[in-house]
């Protein structure tokens, strides 16, 4: 995660600052505790809405052709 998706909100002590972090889907600030279910996201809509797009393959993992044709070799074993 970069760190311009993190932030932390400091109260009285250091001990009790609270991680916040972005959802990846609309931004929104998510504090990173039990109470918020769908962290990183802020509702599920956001999850479902991000899972959607990684079956759509809208995201995607960069990596080289290589991978493919290896991948392809072992299959023939």
């Amino acid at each position: 995660m970069s760190e311009s998706h993190i932030t932390t909100k400091g109260q009285s002590a250091a001990n009790d600052a609270v991680l916040a972090v972005n959802c990846p889907t609309c931004q929104k600030s998510v504090s990173w505790t039990s109470a918020s279910l769908f962290r990183p996201f802020c509702c599920e809509r956001c999850k479902l809405i991000d899972l959607g797009e990684w079956a759509s393959e809208s995201h995607r993992i960069a990596g080289s052709d290589d991978d493919n044709d290896l991948m392809s070799e072992d299959a023939q074993y």
